[in-house]
């Protein structure tokens, strides 16, 4: 289970696309003078990654990182999902087979370094599992039965079961009688969209056909589990605010900047 690796031997992989259905060109949008995906990763640069690399495929977002001084590698446009996009980038950096690499999301300029660090460091100390990510508790009943938020179900090792949009664990017994005599609530987990791979199974996953859960429920990371690849999760010892998805989410993430 333990590594002897040192806990700043990772990167970061900032996947950056242009296209956004609901906000467009999301990436290049201004955050207190600077763009955002440049947010990210200065945000980045404060966890102990020995690198800070954005992923894109725009020439826009490759000239503003070089602007900003933020390390860019260009990539084909083609790409599904932001996995195979950073499976494309291992290739390009001829990473080793065991590197660890955290996928940073591009719309996340108030991610906290330590999150990145918890996330690098759970997959250093977990040799058996493929990927690392992170969750937090959640008791809003909201945000347990809105498919917004991905909700993760783990066993008693920390390893995820399953990823879902539903509330999961559902609760059968919900009247007023059963409840007295039920046992203890189940604890909800919100899934964060922050990901730590070893390289070659970045390379594996951009072989792997797509699985019927993942298209059912359009979350990547069933994939891995379909295919058998163990993800190990961490809860979180600080949780991100809300990323940046739509025109709201911006004006809020701007306020807080200023």
């Amino acid at each position: 289970m333990s590594s002897t690796a040192p806990l700043n031997e990772f990167i970061v992989l900032i996947p950056a696309r242009l296209d956004s259905t609901r906000l467009p060109r999301k990436p290049l949008a201004d955050i207190a003078g600077k763009p955002m995906v440049v947010r990210v990763a200065e945000q980045a640069r404060k966890s102990l990654a020995k690198k800070v690399i954005v992923a894109t495929d725009s020439t826009e977002i490759q000239a503003a990182c070089a602007l900003h001084q933020i390390e860019c590698v260009m990539t084909r446009a083609d790409h599904l999902t932001g996995t195979d996009r950073l499976a494309e980038v291992a290739q390009l950096l001829a990473l080793k087979p065991n590197d660890v690499v955290v996928n940073v999301q591009g719309d996340e300029p108030l991610i906290p370094p330590a999150l990145i660090n918890q996330v690098a460091l759970t997959l250093l100390t977990h040799s058996h599992a493929a990927i690392a990510t992170a969750a937090v508790a959640i008791a809003d009943a909201n945000e347990i039965a809105s498919p917004h938020v991905v909700k993760v179900v783990l066993n008693q090792a920390g390893e995820a079961m399953y990823f879902s949009r539903s509330a999961i664990p559902f609760c059968r017994d919900v009247s007023a009688e059963s409840a007295k005599l039920a046992s203890p609530k189940p604890t909800y987990h919100r899934h964060l969209g922050i990901y730590a791979y070893r390289a070659n199974f970045l390379l594996a996953y951009a072989q792997l056909s797509a699985a019927p859960p993942e298209i059912a429920e359009s979350l990547e990371q069933l994939r891995a589990l379909w295919h058998g690849y163990p993800i190990q999760v961490c809860i979180a010892n600080e949780a991100p605010p809300a990323g940046v998805d739509t025109p709201e989410d911006l004006e809020r993430v701007r306020a807080i900047w200023q």
